[in-house]
């Protein structure tokens, strides 16, 4: 993942002209090996001063983030609080009901269908809602049944899964890009009767399920107009008999099983009820009025709904007062945001990383280069001292407002000029280029989720200081606390209550005291804000027995102009080494603008002694402030990125560690850790 475009290659002497800046210039990417890049767990403060505790803070309205020690566990420990509790009739069709009750006739969605852009009002959505529901009803599907969805983002998405609930159902959510085994899997494990799938090309890859699921009843697929089938079946049912099986449906009724992404583990099942999505959709709203209460605000959701964090995000869109566009996905987002011009963005950092990188690409390497690298500092300076600080300085303001009109607006135009609150998860978001957006007033706010905690846990609310590196104070709902060995526990309403027919797994994820374990490492300061410090699972156990976070060392690599993605690997291995993947589009600039074979192929490339002298600058970076048992002593350049397609990267944009390690087994075995000879051990 290219992040930064030679900021640091171009140097302070570039910047120094472009700005005009002194001597006492100071690169904020720093140079010196003071600051380690490996964070270890067991050296970080868990707040700043015991003495000042309990304290109290009031980011939302009348719900105070309050941080403590807990008298029983001894854990520094912060909660936000929320809403009180919904009544035990409420479920997921409750929240389109009432947004119809509201703002009936209102726009809630609006997409694309054939080429062209149409809206749905809340009482059409719900209309529509009631007609599949009907239809569900009528084919015999019943309470507790399970399904098995399969598709893209979408008007139909949300229609279908909201009727699946009202019923009674238990949705089990397929990515769209999921393999014909994958399918199986999920359809077996969920014990589905019923699996819908979008398109034609998917329904191809349904043949296993049908042919190994017992369970499994009735396919059908929206592009063959499952639809409007299941509308025309439910004609014969009566808005009597709807009401009385949606009467059916409680708080604490499960209601969808969905699987997570499976980067460092088998996919494990999570059991959703209706309990979970409901008191995060009904919270944030409450909590944030100014933003979602107001009509005028839209959001752009693009991320798949098959993920816990899109699916939770569309839920508190319709909870809320804001108008819903949906885009075609990833590819299209361009275009899709000239004409959303949306208030609000759900991204994960890959979004984040090719505005940054077109935009460094379009600045070049001549006289708009030495501009772009300036304000890239410009920006970064003007948040670190008010991180550090909580105010910039008067010659730090002026820089970064002289550079507003000549980058950062442009910026800000391309994400549709309107963003108040751009909400970056799925994946850690490299601090140097939230700094940056933040700088240049794109109002990116970083949060943490998992799956098991319907997604977000912690969040950045519009208001809160500048936390650098902090993923904010825990949401509405929650309560967070650092346990042994620096892990984040997790508790509150939206915390998943088992895996799906997973009773060993359920049983190691939570304490004796009934906290999730998410089994990432963080700390706590005394405000509240979390910072996340690393994995357990990703630690690296050296042969030598060193422990090494990878993360840290990936994020500086990977800021190198021309690299995509890293992974740092070493365990139980001799030493710490990398594999490395290129970013065609900015390898090619990179080639032009050094007088190389731009149109080389990727193979070349991963061979060519420039590029890897290129890669080694940013690997010796990393190894700046670490111990030689902690650096990276070899790295292997691939001539692949790693993907979906490919196998070695989740729906969610994670890279899948133990695929790409045992994709590589060979190459790591025979080239990066060659045995030596008793000669050379010798010697």
């Amino acid at each position: 993942m290219s992040i930064f475009k030679s900021v640091k290659d171009r140097a302070s002497d570039l910047t120094q002209r472009a700005l005009h800046l002194g001597g006492d210039f100071s690169h904020p990417i720093s140079d010196d090996g003071d600051t380690p890049d490996y964070v270890d767990p067991e050296s970080q403060p868990q707040h700043h001063d015991y003495e000042n505790l309990p304290h109290v803070d009031f980011w939302g309205p009348d719900r105070p983030t309050t941080t403590f020690i807990d008298a029983d566990s001894g854990f520094i420990t912060a909660s936000t609080e929320g809403n009180g509790p919904l009544p035990d009739n409420f479920n997921v069709y409750r929240i389109y009901e009432d947004r119809a009750a509201r703002m009936g006739d209102e726009p809630l969605y609006t997409f694309k269908r054939d080429g062209e852009w149409m809206s749905k009002t809340a009482n059409e959505t719900l209309a529509d809602i009631r007609a599949v529901a009907k239809g569900l009803i009528h084919m015999g599907f019943k309470k507790g049944n399970g399904c098995a969805f399969m598709c893209h983002t979408s008007y139909e998405w949300d229609v279908f899964d909201a009727a699946v609930l009202a019923v009674g159902g238990v949705l089990a959510t397929v990515y769209d890009t999921d393999s014909a085994e994958q399918i199986r899997n999920i359809v077996d494990n969920s014990d589905a009767t019923l699996l819908v799938v979008e398109t034609k090309d998917m329904l191809k890859k349904t043949e296993l399920a049908k042919r190994d699921c017992p369970t499994l009843k009735n396919v059908m697929c929206l592009e063959n107009g499952a639809i409007d089938e299941l509308k025309a079946y439910g004609k014969q049912v009566s808005d009597r008999q709807l009401d009385e099986r949606i009467a059916t449906v409680g708080l604490h009724d499960l209601c969808s099983i969905v699987y997570t992404s499976g980067s460092t583990s088998a996919p494990k099942g999570v059991e959703m009820t209706h309990a979970h999505y409901c008191a995060t959709a009904t919270n944030l709203p409450d909590y944030m009025p100014e933003l979602l209460h107001n009509k005028k605000h839209r959001v752009l959701l693009f991320l798949p709904q098959a993920h816990s964090f899109a699916r939770a995000i569309n839920y508190i869109c319709v909870a809320s007062n804001i108008h819903i566009y949906i885009a075609n996905g990833i590819k299209t987002l361009t275009g899709d945001l000239k004409v959303a011009r949306p208030h609000i963005m759900i991204v994960v950092p890959r979004v984040l990383e090719k505005v940054y990188n077109a935009a460094s690409q379009k600045a070049g390497n001549g006289p708009k280069g030495r501009v772009f690298a300036a304000s890239v500092v410009a920006a970064q300076k003007y948040m670190q001292e008010l991180s550090e600080r909580g105010r910039a300085s008067r010659f730090a303001t002026m820089r970064r407002n002289a550079f507003d009109p000549l980058v950062y607006a442009q910026i800000r135009d391309v994400l549709g000029g309107c963003a108040k609150w751009i909400v970056t998860g799925g994946a850690p978001l490299d601090p140097e280029l939230m700094a940056f957006f933040r700088g240049a007033g794109v109002p990116v706010y970083e949060g943490y989720g998992l799956t098991e905690t319907t997604a977000p846990c912690a969040f950045n609310p519009i208001g809160v200081p500048y936390h650098q590196g902090s993923v904010g104070i825990p949401f509405p709902g929650f309560e967070l606390r650092i346990g042994d060995g620096s892990e984040i526990q997790v508790k509150g309403t939206a915390v998943f209550p088992r895996y799906h027919k997973n009773e060993e797994q359920t049983e190691v994820s939570f304490t004796d005291d009934g906290w999730y374990a998410t089994g990432d490492l963080g700390r706590l300061d005394d405000d509240g804000f979390l910072y996340i410090i690393g994995r357990k699972k990703d630690l690296i156990i050296t042969a030598g027995g060193k422990n090494v976070s990878p993360g840290p060392m990936e994020e500086v690599i990977q800021r190198c102009p021309i690299v995509s993605q890293v992974l740092v690997l070493g365990d139980k291995r001799p030493f710490i080494s990398a594999l490395v993947t290129l970013d065609p589009e900015s390898l090619r600039a990179w080639l032009s603008s050094k007088g190389l074979d731009a149109d080389m192929t990727m193979q070349d490339a991963a061979a060519n002694p420039a590029v890897r002298a290129e890669v080694q600058k940013w690997v010796d970076q990393a190894n700046e402030g670490v111990s030689r048992a902690e650096s990276v002593r070899k790295f292997i350049i691939l001539p692949e990125e790693f993907s979906q397609e490919n196998g070695l990267m989740t729906a969610s944009m994670k890279v899948i560690r133990p695929k790409v390690i045992k994709r590589y087994t060979d190459l790591l075995n025979t080239q990066m850790y060659t045995k030596r000879n008793p000669a050379e051990k010798m010697q």
